[in-house]
């Protein structure tokens, strides 16, 4: 496995997410509506204030007492109560259908099918975030189930275009850039005014 995953600037941050998979769905997680350097951060945050990053003993927390952690400053996410209800449910999901480990969710999966279908099944892992996570987990950790380019969509071409394409500095300057492009083209569309048309 590759394991050459570099987003948040933070040394020991992102040799957390390039060892522990629970870190990295946890990261992944908490990519959106935050710069990709926060949400990547959280997990390694959960776990200094944790002292750990055990899915099943997150799971088994006071849900309160872990969205209370979550929102101490620094907080892990722009909206910390939301986001960690998210992350004790993922927690949740984790303990009681891959034994508490985020690895055992790809872990001897042969086919990607199989693998997005494990996906769409945690909480917030919608069809785009399940399909980033299987270009990251393909471009940056050798994990290739048969037809993994193929349910990765997009985001398994050579455009650095997400966190999948991130593994240095450069590169993440080209993400970002790339985001920036995106963001600017979708405001266009959307301050132009409509055309009516005539009937």
């Amino acid at each position: 496995m590759t394991r050459t995953l570099f987003i948040t600037g933070i040394e020991g941050a992102d040799a957390l997410l390039n060892r522990d998979g629970t870190a990295l769905m946890i990261g992944m997680l908490l990519d959106q509506q935050v710069p990709m350097e926060w949400a990547f951060t959280g997990p390694y945050t959960l776990r200094k204030r944790l002292g750990h990053l055990n899915a099943k003993r997150i799971a088994a927390m006071d849900l309160d007492k872990f969205v209370a952690l979550c929102s101490e400053k620094p907080a892990i996410h722009r909206f910390p109560r939301s986001m960690g209800t998210r992350v004790h449910q993922l927690c949740v999901a984790l303990t009681q259908d891959h034994g508490g480990k985020a690895v055992n969710v790809w872990n001897g999966v042969t086919d990607a099918e199989e693998l997005m279908k494990r996906l769409r099944k945690l909480p917030g892992f919608g069809e785009e975030k399940a399909q980033i996570f299987i270009a990251l987990l393909g471009k940056r950790f050798g994990v290739r189930p048969r037809n993994w380019r193929k349910f990765a969509g997009v985001f398994s071409d050579t455009q650095p275009r997400s966190v999948a394409d991130i593994y240095s500095p450069a590169t993440l300057l080209k993400v970002r850039g790339f985001k920036q492009m995106q963001r600017a083209l979708d405001h266009d569309k959307q301050d132009r005014p409509k055309v009516k048309r005539k009937k």
